[in-house]
């Protein structure tokens, strides 16, 4: 049972982190693109740049995004199940002791 639950919290640690990568993503990707249309009113050296090269800034951006936040939301995620587990942990004792006392 122990390895399923493992498992099960793997899992749902790696959806999180999908979901923080996709946010990234298009949090940074947004970024990106405003400053590619400020560098393309603003610099000539920025418009005299191939497009692959500006499609190669772009995904840039977006891929450090994601990467980003999929690891501030899979850090999150640890810590928040670090504290679950430590409440769950002092809730057992609490009751042991309760139980202890009444005997």
């Amino acid at each position: 049972m122990r390895a399923s639950i493992n498992n099960e919290d793997a899992n749902l640690a790696g959806w999180e982190a999908v979901h923080g990568a996709v946010y990234g993503a298009i949090k940074y990707g947004v970024a990106s693109a405003l400053l590619g249309g400020i560098g393309h009113a603003m610099s000539p050296i920025y418009r005299g740049l191939t497009i692959q090269f500006k499609v190669y800034l772009q995904m840039s951006g977006m891929v450090l995004g994601g990467m980003i936040e999929a690891d501030n939301r899979l850090r999150q995620y640890e810590a928040a199940v670090r504290q679950q587990r430590r409440i769950a942990r002092h809730q057992a004792r609490m009751r042991a002791l309760d139980e202890e006392d009444q005997n």
